[in-house]
């Protein structure tokens, strides 16, 4: 969607010749938010539709619903956005749900969990799966609203110092690796550490980890890690298509104008597009670059697949029988993403098939 479309699809003009001055006046007062993310500056993809968002968002108000943009750090820590998000610290912020595990493993879902759906897959389940409403009942009780605001599509499996070839080859590996995913790899032997993203490099040129993961090539390159570490595998089994989210004060939320509300939603949802886009153009651009400056490309085994997805569907059995609320996502999720595969591999799947090998030449 183009911005003219968004700001159309906003309903501006409309509301604009359609209500006589002042109850426009009163529907449209003048607000400044503050939006804390959990990137650097550095991400142009993730950071940069947090920005995408905002801008959107004075655009369609003409500059009188305003959002500023910090990155990780400036006013709250990389992995504390929905902490301040739910205090009011801040009244907006631009996360992965998942990094709020350790609260809660419900958490998990309002980004991606292990042996998830792709991003299509997911997105579909957000916005007409009911993924939405039983996400949001959830984030209720920690005083927040989400907003579906980006997605990184299926990421990568990890930069590693030494070659993974089988599941003994995880234990006792030092890994940054994000939320949930973290106690699959604990299951398998290794050592999951959650680090913000500006923190992982100098941690892995430390020695203090052993392997990473971030995004993807693009966002990958740009932190460095294949100075260090010099094995990249495929693919992140943990994030098949990660959403971000935009948490919002579920009290700031409630207090907004419908057609503000409206609005936030829109700039969300054309941030969501952009940062996908982007994704796709610019991941195979940098993946060829990596491989010829010398970055060693594996996909993971079959054996580390399997064991891995075993650890995972044992996991999510264990804890669904303690915690409703991740009961709740989980069967959701589940029976949402294996009736859309079904689907899947009529076409989709078989016409992606051909269309690479073809391209392959």
């Amino acid at each position: 969607m183009k911005r003219r479309q968004f700001l159309k699809a906003a309903g501006v003009g409309l509301a604009a010749s359609t209500i006589a001055a002042p109850a426009i006046a009163q529907s449209t007062p003048t607000i400044k938010w503050r939006m804390p993310c959990s990137w650097p500056k550095s991400l142009d993809t993730i950071y940069g539709g947090a920005d995408v968002m905002a801008k959107a968002v004075g655009e369609a108000t003409d500059g009188k619903f305003q959002i500023q943009v910090f990155a990780a750090g400036e006013i709250v820590p990389g992995l504390q956005i929905v902490d301040a998000v739910q205090n009011g610290t801040v009244e907006i912020g631009h996360t992965a749900s998942y990094y709020y595990f350790g609260k809660d493993p419900t958490f998990g879902f309002g980004t991606s969990v292990p042996f998830g759906p792709n991003f299509r897959i997911n997105q579909a389940w957000w916005t007409q799966g009911g993924g939405s409403e039983v996400m949001n009942e959830f984030y209720k009780k920690y005083n927040s609203h989400a907003l579906l605001a980006g997605n990184t599509g299926c990421q990568m499996g990890g930069w590693y110092r030494k070659e993974i070839k089988s599941v003994d080859d995880l234990k006792g590996l030092k890994m940054r690796i994000g939320g949930w995913a973290g106690k699959i790899l604990a299951k398998l032997g290794g050592v999951p550490q959650q680090i913000a993203g500006g923190d992982i490099y100098p941690a892995l040129e430390r020695g203090t980890l052993d392997a990473c993961e971030w995004v993807g090539p693009y966002d990958d390159e740009k932190l460095g890690f294949y100075k260090v570490a010099p094995h990249y595998y495929a693919p992140g089994w943990w994030e098949g298509g990660s959403m971000l989210l935009a948490f919002v004060n579920l009290d700031k939320w409630n207090a907004l104008p419908k057609h503000y509300q409206h609005v936030l939603e829109q700039a969300a949802a054309y941030s969501n597009q952009v940062c996908m886009a982007k994704y796709d153009a610019l991941n195979a651009q940098a993946l060829r670059k990596l491989i010829a400056g010398g970055t060693k490309l594996h996909v993971f085994s079959p054996q580390i697949m399997e064991a891995a997805y075993k650890a995972t569907m044992e996991l999510h059995a264990e804890v669904a029988k303690e915690n409703a609320s991740f009961k709740k996502a989980n069967d959701s999720l589940m029976s949402f993403t294996k009736s859309t595969y079904q689907w899947f591999q009529v076409a989709e799947n078989t016409y992606d098939q051909f269309m690479i090998r073809v391209s392959r030449g």
